[in-house]
């Protein structure tokens, strides 16, 4: 009997098998886009808050495009536990984020965040996260453009900033200043974008000399003052039938709303009555749920992207920033004032980007 034999056949076939696995490298990406439909049916929204050492994902010294308003290492914030957490969605791990693997998947793209000084957050971590990953590559900030952009000229990646507090137009008139509930003109801006990542609610419920605006037009009715989250959600039914309409093509833009930012003024909210704002809030509050409860303006945003029917993406940030009680610049920048309502950077934002990251490479 020829022992030698059937191993010379199973050398075959093994040398066979890997030849046909050079040849075909795809085979990999297909192992891989399974794991990521697989990952999709996770909600990576929900989760917890877990001390990792390996956070920060940058050292915010070194990114020179932090404003004063949340650089707040810079402007003495003593304790650093803030820095080292990690969210953890409950039924899947998300991936980290990857700098280089984000701008090669978005080459040639732009990107634009609209919105409030929450997006200012996210865009400006955003760049910190990006510029960390490519130091030494061709990075320009174009500071006489109308729209502040900043552009990573090895990958012809240009990443935006809008700034809208309502979305929708608030136009002065003889009256003043008439917040336009029905009408959303800097859509023209918008829709040549690659990707959308739009946010509103902080400047809502203002009144007095912060409200942004002196009268509100409802359809033909001028109004001094109505129901703000009446107004609230009539504003975003005109953002949606915006991306609804045959401006946006959402095969070719990818259209997303960040989920609304809470502020942490109210110690009683987790359950600390008698606690004024976050100055004294060194750590996440523990497990998944917040003890207040989800605000109603995200019932609102939900209902409002359920009626769309083009793509839009809810990058649903809420409960994982609210447990970040810890997260706020508090008195540390550049104002010394008591800030509950932005987050530091490095911080928080970060993670939002990470699942921005996720939403877009998966």
């Amino acid at each position: 009997m020829d022992l030698k034999r059937p191993c010379s056949v199973l050398f075959a076939i093994m040398i066979a098998f890997s030849s046909v696995c050079l040849a075909n490298p795809s085979s990999k990406l297909k192992w891989r886009k399974q794991n990521n439909e697989q990952s999709n049916n996770c909600d990576v929204y929900q989760g917890s808050w877990l001390y990792d050492d390996s956070y920060p994902l940058y050292d915010s010294n070194a990114c020179p495009f932090i404003r004063k308003e949340f650089d707040c290492l810079k402007y003495g914030r003593p304790d650093q536990l803030y820095l080292h957490y990690r969210w953890q969605p409950t039924a899947c791990d998300l991936p980290r984020f990857d700098g280089v693997n984000f701008l090669e998947s978005v080459r040639g793209k732009k990107i634009m965040f609209i919105g409030d000084s929450v997006s200012f957050n996210q865009f400006e971590s955003l760049l910190c996260l990006l510029h960390a990953a490519v130091p030494n590559s061709n990075i320009r900030e174009d500071k006489n453009a109308s729209i502040p952009t900043v552009i990573f000229e090895n990958y012809q990646v240009s990443i935006m900033l809008f700034h809208s507090l309502l979305l929708v137009d608030v136009e002065q008139e003889d009256i003043g200043r008439v917040l336009k509930l029905d009408s959303l003109k800097n859509g023209n801006l918008w829709k040549d974008m690659d990707v959308l990542v739009f946010n509103t609610w902080l400047w809502w419920y203002r009144r007095g000399p912060k409200q942004p605006w002196d009268y509100v037009q409802d359809g033909g009715t001028v109004l001094k003052d109505m129901d703000r989250m009446d107004a609230f959600r009539k504003a975003l039914i005109t953002w949606a039938k915006w991306v609804d309409s045959d401006e946006v093509d959402t095969s070719k833009t990818r259209v997303i709303f960040q989920g609304i930012s809470p502020s942490h003024y109210n110690g009683s909210e987790w359950n600390e009555p008698g606690v004024m704002n976050c100055s004294k809030e060194t750590q996440p509050i523990s497990g998944s749920i917040y003890p207040n409860g989800l605000p109603l303006a995200l019932h609102v945003l939900e209902d409002v992207l359920s009626g769309i029917k083009k793509p839009v993406h809810l990058l649903n940030i809420t409960t994982l920033s609210q447990l970040r009680k810890d997260a706020h610049p508090s008195s540390y920048n550049g104002f010394r004032g008591m800030d509950c309502t932005h987050w530091c950077i490095a911080g928080l934002p970060d993670t939002w980007n990470q699942l921005l990251y996720t939403a877009l490479i998966n």
